[in-house]
């Protein structure tokens, strides 16, 4: 046998509030909103509060700008990169690593070569391969899917313009060329 809990009742603030609420929403068919209460009387002892409503609207929040996406790599240094008449700057290889450690030696990385004014630089993930395990939990090619996540973060958005796929002969899926901005003062 289930006991029933015995409901409580609202208090008039809470009814009144209730009823403020309600007061936009609209009433299902055949159904009706409760009456609103009527306002209590309060002792002459406790002032009533005063309500200040502002003359004009508050200040809308100013909106951040939204970021720019990514700028591919240009069509004229990709065919460069494949045809071997233009090198990449320097490399990281982050396959092996874990998904934390990769991600901090990317950053690092990254920022270094863009001091040091290199622009292209090649990134290097692993393309995963089949789980030897055949578990659900066992997951293969994280760096693969990541490192593009990372390469998009607002906190990149200073060192990286963009990045494309690498050629089969810098590691294809697995790797990824990546265009650095030029630091500032820099030129």
């Amino acid at each position: 046998m289930m006991k029933r809990r015995r409901s409580r009742q609202l208090s008039s603030e809470e009814r009144r509030l209730w009823a403020h609420v309600a007061r936009d929403v609209k009433p299902m068919k055949g159904k009706m909103l409760p009456p609103e209460p009527e306002p209590e009387e309060r002792p002459s002892t406790a002032p009533a509060p005063t309500i200040v409503l502002p003359s004009s609207p508050p200040p809308r929040p100013v909106a951040k700008p939204a970021l720019t996406p990514l700028a591919p790599v240009e069509r004229k240094t990709l065919q460069a990169l494949r045809r071997g008449t233009r090198t990449v700057d320097s490399v990281i290889d982050l396959h092996g690593m874990r998904q934390t450690e990769a991600h901090f030696a990317l950053f690092g990385f990254l920022h270094r070569a863009q001091e040091s004014g290199q622009v292209i630089v090649l990134v290097i993930t692993g393309k995963g391969g089949p789980s030897s395990s055949h578990s659900l939990f066992d997951e293969r090619g994280v760096l693969r899917r990541m490192v593009p996540h990372w390469l998009r973060l607002p906190e990149l958005r200073s060192v990286v313009v963009g990045f494309e796929e690498a050629s089969p002969q810098h590691g294809g899926s697995g790797a990824l060329y990546v265009r650095l901005r030029r630091r500032r003062g820099a030129g």
